[in-house]
């Protein structure tokens, strides 16, 4: 059986490009001036989470070198900034405390008598007017001022006004409502994680 025959041709393998062969597949390098093939990520900033730079191995360890998330920030921020991160960025309770039994009256606040208000155990509790969206007594993390701010509304918005301004928002940013037009797409995605952070913290 000779070389050239067809049943070799069947098993034969593609050939292997030269190991002396650059790759010139892929990204390249986002270094200014730099034409090499881009491998390693690195993060764009604070304000840009997700999002990243595409650098070859010399500069991405050029840019880590001055890389600072916190740059910008004062001394306050920086602290309390790392205080809520020990937290993931969520709001925390105390431990060990009944909710239900710290806000009922304890036993010296009790009345009996005409001045009883017996309570139907079938119907929640009676709440003040408006108490379901009073305005929230606690000083606002950085992350959840910035959401509100992103939403353009106060911090005293309630549930339904953030829901609609955020419907607002997404049906104004979208590409859809746009001709496909993806020059909003940052506020669109912008305000999608300002109205994710709000819901998560119990805002709406």
């Amino acid at each position: 059986m000779g070389l050239d025959s067809k049943i070799f041709d069947s098993i034969r393998t593609k050939r292997k490009k030269p190991a002396n062969q650059p790759d010139d597949s892929g990204p390249r390098c986002q270094w200014d001036g730099c034409d090499n093939k881009g491998q390693h990520r690195a993060p764009v900033g604070r304000d840009a989470e997700g999002e990243f730079f595409l650098f070859c191995l010399e500069h991405v360890k050029e840019y880590n070198k001055g890389y600072n998330y916190l740059s910008g920030l004062s001394d306050g921020e920086i602290a309390r900034y790392q205080k809520e991160a020990a937290t993931g960025n969520r709001p925390t309770w105390s431990m060990g405390v009944n909710k239900a039994a710290r806000d009922s009256p304890s036993q010296s606040q009790v009345r009996s008598g005409a001045h009883a208000q017996p309570q139907d155990p079938r119907r929640p509790a009676r709440r003040s007017a408006g108490s379901r969206f009073a305005p929230q007594t606690r000083k606002l993390k950085t992350l959840e001022a910035k959401a509100f701010e992103t939403l353009g509304l106060s911090a005293a918005a309630t549930p339904d006004e953030i829901k609609s301004r955020y419907k607002d928002l997404v049906k104004m940013h979208h590409p859809d409502a746009n001709d496909g037009d993806r020059g909003s797409e940052e506020q669109l995605r912008a305000a999608i994680e300002a109205h994710k952070l709000l819901k998560l913290n119990g805002f709406c």
